[in-house]
Parts: structure tokens; C-alpha cells; sequence
């Protein structure tokens, strides 16, 4: 192409971005749940949260790694105080109702919160950043 040389991949990527956003707007307003979307890593350690989606209901499809992948029993976004919360309880061996009670800071967009080790009965102050 007269001497340009085009990155496929870039290419293919923005080509779809650019479907993505506008099969997004048009389905019309959002909640705000949809800013959850993507994986989270706890600054404080090998934590990830991945959050695949988020229903209507505000139910998510989401999964957790420590680095092990355990299964979510509960992952539940809501609005509180104008503001997007998600709640994830875990019930496998070793963290048996140990959960996550997160808020999406709008000014950090860090999600930040508590996590409660049910084994040990502790809480902790924790914060996850997007991946």
C-alpha cells in the first residue's frame, strides 16, 4: 500500500473496540454495573478477581484466583449511595464464607473494601486495581 506498512493486529483490535462500544450504547442506558467488567488484581497480592459480566439483576459471572482458581458461592453488584458495590463469598475448603465486600471508587477506579477470612474471623482492608 504505496510504501505503508499496517499492524494487523492494532488494526483488528480498534476494528473491535469500535464494535464493541457501539453494540454497548445501543442496547441501550446503563447501570453502571458495567464498569465492574474486567479482571482486578489485589494490590497486596497474588489476588485476581475476573469479572466475565453482569446481569440485569445485578448477578455477575465472575471468578476468583489466589493464584488457584476457587469457584464464587455469591457475586452480587448493587447501588448503595449513588454509588456501584459487589459482594463475593467464597465457600471452598480453607475459605468456607470468606467475602469480599467491595465499592468502585469513581475517583481512583480502584475497587477498595473489606475482605473478612471466615477461618481466621478477620477482616481486612483491601483494594484491587484493573489489570
Amino acid at each position: 500500500m504505496f510504501g505503508m506498512r499496517i499492524d494487523r493486529r492494532r488494526l483488528l483490535w480498534t476494528l473491535g473496540a469500535g464494535l464493541a462500544s457501539r453494540r454497548a450504547g445501543a442496547q441501550g442506558p446503563r447501570t453502571g454495573f458495567d464498569a465492574l467488567v474486567g479482571g482486578w488484581t489485589r494490590t497486596d497480592g497474588n489476588y485476581h478477581i475476573v469479572i466475565q459480566s453482569v446481569g440485569p439483576d445485578g448477578v455477575l459471572q465472575a471468578s476468583y484466583f489466589n493464584p488457584r482458581p476457587l469457584p464464587f458461592a455469591v457475586a452480587q453488584a448493587r447501588r448503595e449511595g449513588g454509588a456501584v458495590h459487589a459482594r463475593f463469598e467464597l465457600r471452598s475448603a480453607g475459605y468456607d464464607g470468606s467475602t469480599y465486600e467491595l465499592r468502585l471508587d469513581s475517583v481512583s477506579g480502584r475497587l477498595v473494601g473489606t475482605y473478612y477470612q471466615a477461618v481466621a474471623k478477620q477482616s481486612y482492608d483491601v483494594e484491587f486495581q484493573r489489570k
